[in-house]
């Protein structure tokens, strides 16, 4: 599945979130899952750095989303680490969990030798819960103590919680003024249905960005990434992106070279994104939901995301069902403008509906191509405009009703 087309030539490079200079990281067990499995990471940059993030619009705000984004007002846009904790949201918390977040910003800046300001936080886990605050005031200079360039994918795998395996993803790109690099990580598998970015995501340069900048490409990759995908329709209280820019490459980002570094984040952003989705909860297939013919853009992301979210269109893919006629009905319900005697069902290469009328013949061959693991699904939704959206989900099994039955028992 490809997004957007790329007019900046970006490789693939070994190293995850350190693979751009500058950058090291850790992930350990410190004793917040009950599991033993690794539940504390660190990514440090080796000074302070251009920073940007942006966060989930679900107003119950977890903690430590409302102590990163003070710091980033109070620092200007300057951070040099971020601290992530899984197996416990630190949501609905009250004033204890907001104290317990500022607490691992200090505990990570006073080990690091930074300003407080310049530490950022997240967690991720079960909601309503107190950290285990014992754990990390010994985890966090533990953590910090194993920070290394070779770190990646043990801080890929800190921050998981019911992902089934780690994402983590870097480019190399190409410029005039020579290579920078991009690499990220993120966790995610449940309650993921971007109005922002619903899960954890981190990404890093070495290219040299002003904070403006930085926050300019994070939002715009994020629209085609972390913003198009879903599992369940559920927008989490923890949902944020971080962006961190080191500058150790030595390529200064203006406006000639900023669709490179739109392209670093998308590449990368894009692969983490497919990950989350690939392994949502339960998931058996990677699905991508295109709408077009709407007469706006913003009409053709509408659509594709009810389309997306349809539990009905969900089953009907997990079981190899070509019902068409559900793809139609959430199309007609989203509210955008819509002609169905232009609507055209794609499913595959497949065309189900078209002029009004099914073309029930080639349903068999539409189940067969349903088989797969990777699906594209294409509505025109008949409006006559050029708008044009993608978003990329997962059918809904019987696993993931077990999953959440079962998540805090």
């Amino acid at each position: 599945m490809s997004g957007t087309m790329s007019r900046t030539k970006t490789t693939p490079v070994e190293g995850g979130i350190t693979a751009p200079r500058g950058f090291r990281a850790s992930g350990i067990a410190c004793g917040i899952k009950a599991s033993g499995k690794p539940d504390l990471a660190i990514v440090a940059a080796d000074r302070p750095v251009s920073a940007a993030a942006i966060f989930t619009t679900n107003q119950a705000k977890a903690a430590p989303l409302l102590v990163s984004q003070e710091h980033l007002t109070w620092s200007e846009g300057v951070a040099q680490v971020i601290v992530t904790n899984s197996g416990c949201a630190n949501a609905c918390t009250g004033p204890r969990g907001l104290a317990d977040a500022r607490e691992m910003t200090v505990l990570a800046a006073n080990r690091l030798g930074c300003a407080p300001s310049h530490s950022l936080v997240a967690s991720t886990g079960v909601i309503g819960v107190n950290l285990k605050m014992e754990a990390l005031r010994a985890g966090i200079p533990a953590a910090i103590a194993d920070l290394s360039r070779e770190g990646y994918d043990a801080a890929a795998r800190a921050i998981m919680t019911t992902d089934p395996f780690a994402k983590a993803h870097a480019v190399e790109v190409a410029t005039s003024a020579g290579t920078f690099r991009v690499g990220g990580m993120a966790k995610g598998s449940g309650m993921i249905e971007p109005r922002m970015a619903t899960m954890l995501a981190y990404l890093t340069t070495d290219a040299a960005v002003d904070t403006s900048v930085l926050r300019r490409a994070l939002v715009e990759a994020s629209r085609y990434t972390f913003n198009a995908i879903t599992v369940d329709g559920e927008s989490s209280t923890n949902d944020c992106v971080f962006a961190l820019a080191s500058g150790d490459s030595g390529v200064r980002i203006d406006e000639e070279h900023y669709a490179a570094l739109f392209e670093g984040f998308r590449a990368v952003a894009l692969n983490l994104s497919l990950g989350i989705v690939r392994g949502g909860e339960g998931a058996t297939k990677t699905v991508a939901i295109t709408v077009s013919g709407g007469r706006t853009s913003e009409e053709a992301w509408t659509a594709a995301r009810v389309i997306a979210n349809s539990p009905l269109v969900k089953t009907a893919i997990h079981g190899g069902d070509p019902n068409w006629g559900r793809l139609v009905a959430a199309a007609g319900r989203s509210g955008v403008t819509f002609s169905l005697d232009n609507v055209v069902v794609r499913i595959g290469s497949l065309v189900l509906f078209s002029d009004g009328e099914p073309h029930d013949h080639l349903a068999p061959r539409a189940a067969e191509y349903l088989q797969g693991k990777e699906i594209e699904i294409e509505v025109n939704v008949g409006a006559g405009g050029s708008g044009r959206a993608t978003i990329y989900t997962c059918d809904l099994s019987a696993e993931y009703v077990k999953i959440n039955a079962e998540y805090r028992t």
